[in-house]
């Protein structure tokens, strides 16, 4: 009997000893046996602490507003795993994952794969039979031993650099950066979004004779009356300029970021396709507003997926950009490997009241530690038993002007987004 997706999935979580086994020999392996060789003619690869998610989505928009057929492979996903491989701005369906799957399966044999490895090398066999123009690809995790990191980008993107993750990326901004910069390639161009970029990257862009294009230095961007600014280069050096573009709705730098490295894809400068791309690009639970009616109330939702120190000083930023009249109400959830005071830290004179939840995993951290490191800073806590309830409690207590600011993991927006779909 043929397996579902479900089937696959359930599956592939069993494979391994490991949900995470840094290193490229054993996936090589498999994607020599596989035939593997470029998912696309063009490839540009995305790793960073944060940002990435948005990033693919604007490079994607950008690519495809030049007529071009793009693949996306993205992590983690939010509410089907169907969201990790897009094709043609479509996500790929339950029986192209399936095929491909069990592609991986025949040609891995005695190798061991992990879920994560099984998804990427599933992902690259169907681009090369996508027949695609050009593929977006998001590292899972660091970018030096990550399989995505198989492929030789023609431009390498870093979002930024910041700590997180540090059994397996360290506990420094330099080793960090170390390996995030695995995913240059020598004489091959790379951006970097960093404004402080950490001396190992610029050292190992150096050392491969890589082209780098820095935040700052080699490209900008400027908030104005009419919007805000862009200045970049392109693959020959030559200065590029966009004015008054719109505000987008997702992260402003990463709308910059991903402007310099089309740049330097060589593909023609369309300045209105340009302008249409970055304002049409959304992405699922980034600084997602919505509004929904409870007990015939209007009430402001925002989600959002950052879960570490960097991000929840980027969402505190927003909510310091765009006042309410009313107060801001917190649904809360983190991982167990998360940093939690640097997460809350930059939140709390922002937020009236936290409703703490445990997270769907056996990796979230307990309620008890998210309602003691609240309590020791004076804030006003309650405890629920799962996210759906905490923002159930908050939609109680929201009153008009008040926005529920739901943030600090995947699941915790992945819960929220399948308590609004069943509503």
């Amino acid at each position: 009997m043929s397996r579902t997706l479900a089937d696959w999935l359930s599956y592939l979580e069993q494979l391994h000893p490991t949900a995470i086994d840094m290193g490229l020999e054993r996936v090589r392996v498999v994607a020599d046996r596989l035939g593997l060789t470029r998912p696309a003619p063009k490839v540009i690869t995305v790793t960073g602490t944060n940002g990435k998610g948005s990033t693919c989505t604007f490079l994607a928009a950008l690519l495809s507003k030049q007529g071009l057929r793009v693949g996306v492979y993205s992590s983690p996903h939010l509410l089907r795993y169907n969201e990790r491989v897009r094709i043609a701005g479509e996500q790929a369906g339950d029986d192209q994952l399936c095929e491909a799957f069990q592609a991986v399966e025949q040609a891995r044999g005695e190798v061991s794969l992990t879920y994560f490895e099984m998804g990427t090398l599933a992902a690259f066999w169907l681009f090369e039979r996508a027949q695609l123009d050009a593929a977006v690809l998001e590292v899972g995790l660091g970018g030096r031993l990550d399989a995505v990191n198989l492929v030789d980008a023609d431009v390498a993107v870093i979002t930024n650099v910041g700590l997180d993750h540090a059994e397996w990326l360290g506990t420094t901004r330099d080793s960090v950066a170390t390996e995030k910069a695995g995913i240059m390639r020598t004489g091959r161009p790379v951006v970097c979004g960093d404004l402080q970029p950490p001396l190992p990257l610029l050292q190992r862009a150096r050392q491969l004779g890589a082209p780098l294009s820095l935040r700052g230095r080699d490209y900008d961007l400027a908030v104005t009356d009419q919007g805000w600014d862009w200045r970049g280069i392109d693959a020959q050096g030559g200065t590029l300029e966009l004015h008054g573009l719109s505000q987008p709705s997702l992260p402003l730098e990463n709308a910059a970021l991903a402007l310099q490295a089309f740049a330097l894809l060589g593909l023609p400068w369309q300045e209105r396709s340009i302008r249409q791309a970055l304002s049409a690009a959304r992405l699922l639970g980034r600084i997602d507003r919505r509004s929904l009616c409870w007990r015939g109330r209007e009430l402001a939702l925002l989600m959002d997926v950052g879960h570490n120190p960097h991000a929840a000083q980027y969402l505190a930023g927003q909510l310091t950009e765009r006042p309410v009249t009313g107060r801001r109400l917190a649904v809360f959830g983190l991982l167990a490997d998360k940093d939690l005071e640097g997460v809350i830290e930059p939140l709390l004179p922002l937020i009236s009241h936290w409703a703490v939840a445990p997270l769907p995993t056996g990796r979230s951290r307990s309620v008890a530690d998210l309602r003691t490191a609240l309590l020791e800073h004076g804030a006003a806590v309650s405890e629920h038993a799962d996210v759906c309830a905490a923002l159930e409690a908050q939609c109680e207590r929201a009153l008009p002007g008040d926005e529920i600011v739901l943030f600090g993991s995947f699941y915790t927006v992945s819960e929220a987004l399948n308590w609004l779909n069943r509503r």
